[in-house]
């Protein structure tokens, strides 16, 4: 299944050698080998060139033959040369060794002691008295900081088992500490693992115990639930009763530490992974079928090798405990790995192997072929699992690869009707799989011309094809050969098949989509996914086309993922003016994934250089998915379809156009016409339906290329609101159309359609309004005439030829029309038109207005009084009005106007301009006065209106001009209101300035008080008598230099200046009067 070690055998000893191999150890080019008869060789690992791949048969490598063939005697062929053998380098078998090098020190366990060797001579340095019958030692070195001084240290530490004492030293740097540290544990020590740099696990027959070295705390590790072998709770690995009777054979305590601060124990056929601290972390037992005689970790996977009489290496992936390789190592007895001291987790990938008579090397494949194996073997879920525990630099495109073998399983979940799962895969922030590659699983229904799925022409030839060759095979084809169906490994991603089998339960974080596994004498670990000799009938469920309840959940699931991929669009294209959006460099989370690949996601090849066929492929693409969401929201929510053309969307039209007609979806139609601002046709189709009759149902309309079709009307599309909101939302820019398909319902509902154009909305404010008067003129006086009003009153536009436009068509309007209280109101209108108008033509709109019509005469008199001319307005309202009212009014409406608008009314003479005698100043009222009392001929003079206004308003009028007016036969006693009133104005003028005057002595007596006495407030106004302290350190408050003892002056509000300062302008505010501010010049105003 997968090739990720290779065994290449090194070391083999002479067939005249009775010696067996015990322990051995490597380090750079070097490999030294303890044999059982106490000697020592040493050989150095020559660099051979990478031989051919070994033939792989379903992850298993041909084994070694059981007698290796010699070596060439070419030294230049050997992979190792002997250079070196100490023979007396001790008087027993070599059971251990390891070393120390920041010490140079070689550590050898013989002879049930511990003893330290040098490094370059091999020659015996000591042998630690207290390590007699001593059973195994563990070395580790660390970078550690000092506590006190903080400095980095390389600590070294040796862990020696005595029975039921562990012993500890340490190296500092390369000095030897002599001081041991002893711990003693419930039972004898068997096996000793480093977890860390102070943390070793001592594995006993009772069960595993974490020791900590520097402050000798012990940890019993307890096993989780059906892990431990006792009862809840009880220590791991603790003593069962399932092995009574066999000669009292306990099976070996087995540990190695993982990555990521995490360790594995085994004991016989039980396992648990465990942190750092020796707590039990949530994960299922390695399912082994048989007790591993040792175990160990090369990056990334967990090793378990087998007894010698097997002489099998089994590879397994550590996150899903799957069985990827297993390697034929004859009479192989223990492995041994480099220290885990390394910077790098990967860097001591390799590992060594030895038996009682050869060495082997493991060298690991490169990684991403590891993975290109996993992936064409459909292993998807191995595949997956090996790239996450990678790290980036060890593989050359781990994001692409990765996201590559997630799209593979995504699809292989797509057939077996895992939509949920699949599509949530195709749409993880990793993945964002290409939507042409996702809509390829779909039925041309949903996908159009992208799907996979064979036309009918296409699936009867294969029918054919396949009939035709089942017949050619006869019975071949219904025989399988059961060793083949083993050890091949399926070739198509649909194969896979149960995990495990027996009683063991399968578990979900391992199994695999398609995992397949060679075949061999393990039952569980060794049952492979059969692969298919045969072809697959017709109506299976992965080759059966998507129908039903299926499509349905699967397009619903769709619906989900194209959604997600059109947020991803719109963050590098504008949906609404289909271009590109400036780009901003990622930051934090996202920096590591550089802008071009994020945008590669979203497509099926690279994009290319230039922005241009950049935004037309995003374009393609969003209307790719547009389209395909338009489809499967038709085939599913139908109701929802409306949702999407609200908003601005690349959906194909013709696509939209044939489902929407098919299913009368005629309101949905409209939305997505006027998101993709295809007006007209939105505006004919509602034409159609609004025009047609509106007391019936359906209508005879040419829908979709065929006449006479029979619809049924919807509610919403009946009679012209619909078409009355469309062209309100339309911008001026569309003022052809707008004023097109308003017509027919201005005809219709004339209120209703002059909505378009005086709704309160930025559309309607801004249209031409020139061309819609002369639009509105063509098709009814009535309604220009209610659209210039709007615009004039409403909007305040004061475009002269408007107001005249209006002033003319009121005016005609009210000659030709008859005239009821339509026609009062419409006069009201134009008379107040004209007074508060001050844009259109006076002479124009003079010459207009009938003169002989008596319900213009208020109309003629506004023109004349905004020609300022007054007489000629009064003597209408006198005369031909007689309404005596409105001309007192007209003289008050004009004396309250500003007085630079009263004299440009007025025009006064020049003797006027010399004379300041308010008295002979002429008025309005004089005016009307004059056309009571001597009115021209042939009226005659009217006392009653006269002596109304006399009495109301006779201080108003100059008083000689005024009396000069009076006849002189009239009695003075009809002149009393008049002289009353002027008596009572003068009076008042004398009263006003009496009370003036006493105000000012009242301020005056006021203000000499403050002087004299001041105003009482501590720190206020003192009078004469205030003072003012002149210290040493007071400067002016004007030129801010020391006073000192030049001449000062003090201001009212004691502030003290420089005599000379008192008059320079430019004081600040500290010098300044509380109620009075003097600026520079520059800051003065008028």
């Amino acid at each position: 299944m997968l090739s990720a070690f290779t065994a290449r055998p090194i070391i083999e000893l002479r067939q005249n050698d009775k010696s067996k191999i015990e322990t051995i150890l490597a380090y750079g080019d070097r490999v030294l080998v303890g044999l059982n008869t106490g000697s020592l060789k040493i050989y150095r690992l020559n660099e051979l060139p990478q031989p051919s791949k070994a033939p792989i048969s379903n992850g298993t490598a041909s084994p070694p033959s059981s007698d290796p063939p010699s070596l060439k005697p070419s030294s230049a062929s050997k992979p190792t040369e002997l250079l070196r053998e100490v023979e007396k380098f001790s008087t027993r078998a070599i059971e251990q060794l390891a070393i120390i090098k920041e010490a140079n020190t070689l550590v050898s366990l013989s002879n049930y002691h511990v003893s330290l060797h040098d490094l370059q001579t091999y020659e015996l340095i000591e042998t630690i008295p207290r390590t007699k019958n001593a059973t195994c030692f563990a070395v580790t070195s660390n970078i550690v900081k000092d506590v006190a001084t903080g400095i980095p240290e390389i600590i070294s530490r040796l862990a020696v088992a005595v029975k039921r004492r562990l012993l500890l030293w340490s190296w500092h740097e390369s000095e030897f500490h002599d001081e041991v540290t002893e711990i003693v544990l419930p039972e004898s020590i068997r096996t000793l693992t480093w977890a860390n740099a102070t943390k070793v696990v001592c594995g006993m027959n009772a069960g595993y115990v974490l020791v900590d070295v520097t402050t000798s705390e012990t940890h019993d590790i307890v096993g989780l639930g059906a892990a431990a072998t006792g009862s809840q709770g009880s220590r791991f690995g603790a003593t069962s009763m399932g092995y009574m009777g066999l000669g009292g054979y306990m099976p070996r305590p087995l540990a190695t530490r993982l990555a990521e601060g995490r360790m594995l124990l085994a004991k016989d056929i039980n396992s648990l992974f465990i942190d750092a601290d020796g707590n039990p972390i949530e994960k299922r037992q390695v399912p082994w079928q048989s007790a591993p005689e040792n175990i160990g970790y090369s990056y990334p996977y967990i090793l378990a090798l087998q007894s010698p009489t097997k002489g099998t290496l089994e590879v397994r992936n550590p996150d899903t405990l799957s069985l990827l390789q297993t390697i034929e190592l004859p009479g192989a007895a223990q492995m041994y790995f480099p220290p885990p001291t390394v910077s790098l987790a990967h860097a001591g990938k390799g590992f060594h192997i030895s038996s009682d008579r050869a060495v082997w090397k493991m060298e690991a494949t490169d990684y991403d072929t590891q993975v290109h194996e996993l992936v064409e073997k459909a292993n998807y879920d191995e595949a997956i699992s090996v790239l996450g525990m990678l790290e980036d630099a060890l593989l050359k495109d781990k994001s692409g690869t990765m996201r590559e073998a997630k799209m593979l399983k995504a699809e292989v979940l797509f057939k077996k009707r895992k939509f949920s799962e699949s599509l949530a895969l195709f749409n993880e922030d990793e993945v964002h799989a290409p939507p042409r590659r996702v809509l390829r699983l779909y039925p041309r229904v949903i996908a159009g011309d992208l799907s996979a799925e064979p036309t009918r022409e296409e699936t009867s030839e294969e029918d054919e094809d396949q009939e035709e060759e089942e017949k050619t095979n006869g019975e071949k084809t219904s025989k399988t050969d059961t060793g083949a169906d083993i050890v091949a490994s399926p070739s198509k991603p649909g194969a896979f098949a149960k995990y495990w089998m027996g009683h063991r339960k399968a578990d979900s974080d391992a199994a695999s989509i398609t995992s397949s596994r060679r075949g061999g004498t393990d039952n569980e670990d060794a049952a492979s996914v059969k692969a298919k000799t045969k072809k697959k009938k017709k109506g299976t469920d992965e080759d059966a086309p998507l129908e039903g309840k299926d499509l349905i959940k699967a397009v619903r699931e769709l619906n989900g993922y194209l959604a997600g991929t059109r947020t991803r669009l719109q963050r590098w294209i504008d949906p609404a003016t289909g271009k590109l959006k400036p780009q901003k460099p990622p930051s934090g989370a996202d920096a590591s994934l550089s802008l071009d690949d994020n945008v590669d996601a979203l497509l099926t090849h690279p994009h290319s250089e230039s922005d241009e066929q950049l935004e037309q492929e995003l374009k393609d693409t969003f209307t790719l998915v547009d389209t395909a969401l338009f489809r499967g929201l038709m085939f599913v929510t139908p109701t929802l379809a409306g949702s999407l053309f609200r908003i601005p969307n690349f959906c194909d039209p013709s696509v939209v156009n044939e489902h929407l007609l098919k299913h009368n979806r005629y309101n949905e139609l409209v939305d997505f016409f006027y998101g993709k601002k295809l007006h007209r046709e939105a505006l004919t189709l509602l034409r159609k339906f609004g025009d047609a009759d509106p007391e019936g149902e359906s209508a005879t309309l040419d829908l979709n290329g065929h006449t006479d079709t029979e619809v049924a009307i919807p509610e919403q599309l009946r009679g012209p609101q619909r078409t009355v909101g469309y062209l309100q939302s339309l911008p001026p820019e569309m003022i052809d159309i707008i004023l097109e398909f308003a017509d027919w319902v201005l005809r219709r509902d004339p209120n209703q359609g002059m909505e378009i154009f005086l709704a309160d909305s930025v559309n309607a404010e801004t249209l031409p309004r020139e061309r819609v008067i002369k639009y509105l003129g063509d098709i009814d006086v009535n309604l220009e005439i209610r659209y210039l009003q709007h615009i004039i009153m409403e909007l305040e536009d004061g475009t002269p030829d408007f107001h005249n436009r209006l002033v003319e068509l009121l005016v005609q309007s009210l000659k030709g029309g008859e005239r009821d209280e339509g026609w009062n109101e419409r006069l009201e209108s134009l008379v107040a038109f004209l007074r508060g108008s001050q844009q259109y033509s006076l002479s124009r709109a003079l010459s207009i207005v009938p003169r002989d019509d008596p319900a213009f005469y208020e109309a003629r008199a506004i023109v004349f009084s905004n020609m300022g001319s007054h007489k000629q307005a009064l003597e209408i309202y006198v005369f031909n009005m007689q309404d005596y009212a409105k001309a007192e009014e007209y003289c008050n409406r004009i004396h309250a106007l500003p007085t630079s608008r009263r004299e440009s009314f007025a025009t006064p003479t020049a003797a006027d301009e010399e004379d300041h005698d308010p008295d002979s100043k002429p008025s309005i009222y004089h005016m009307l006065l004059s056309l009571y009392l001597t009115p021209p001929a042939p009226n005659k003079p009217n006392l009653g209106p006269a002596l109304s206004l006399l009495s109301r308003h006779g201080s108003r009028l100059p008083a000689e001009s005024t009396l000069s007016l009076i006849p002189d036969d009239l009695p003075v006693a009809e002149l009393e209101s008049y002289f009353r009133g002027r008596i009572r104005a003068a009076n008042s003028v004398v009263s006003e300035s009496r009370i003036v005057e006493g105000l000012r002595k009242t301020q005056l007596v006021n203000t000499q008080a403050l002087l004299l006495l001041g105003d009482g407030i501590p720190g206020g106004q003192c009078g004469r008598n205030r003072r003012v302290v002149v210290a040493e350190e007071r400067v002016c408050g004007v030129c801010h230099k020391r006073l000192g003892n030049s001449v000062v002056a003090v201001l009212p509000d004691n502030s003290v200046v420089h005599y000379g300062c008192l008059g320079r302008q430019g004081r600040s505010a500290s010098g300044s009067r509380k109620s009075e501010r003097i600026a520079g010049s520059w800051g003065r105003q008028g």
